[in-house]
């Protein structure tokens, strides 16, 4: 009997617009993880690129009193970068629900 060793563990998520709210709050810190084309083509104003490809969860940028806030397109690539984030140990363990996607669905704003 398997103990729940296999199951993927659920990350906790945040939608877009509790997001926008932080942001404006000056409460969270969105670091997307998608490739440095993907970001350079439009990202959540005053993200941080890390792409999933080189992301290393102990380069995450401190913080300083505001939630880190993963993205990606849809959600799987933040979801393996907090996977990451869980093996090393880190604070960091919230993502955004439908990633850079349903920010755009939202109408949010789009830096380029």
């Amino acid at each position: 009997m398997v103990f729940g060793f296999l199951r993927s563990v659920k990350h906790r998520e945040i939608d877009a617009a509790a997001l926008n709210m932080m942001i404006k709050a000056n409460q969270a810190l969105v670091v997307d993880v998608r490739e440095s084309d993907e970001f350079a083509a439009g990202h959540i104003p005053g993200a941080i690129n890390m792409p999933l490809s080189t992301f290393q969860a102990d380069k995450l940028p401190v913080a300083k009193g505001k939630t880190v806030i993963l993205n990606c397109l849809g959600g799987k690539r933040s979801g393996q970068a907090l996977d990451s984030c869980r093996a090393a140990k880190s604070a960091v363990n919230t993502h955004l629900a439908g990633g850079f996607g349903a920010w755009k669905s939202a109408g949010l704003p789009i830096e380029r």
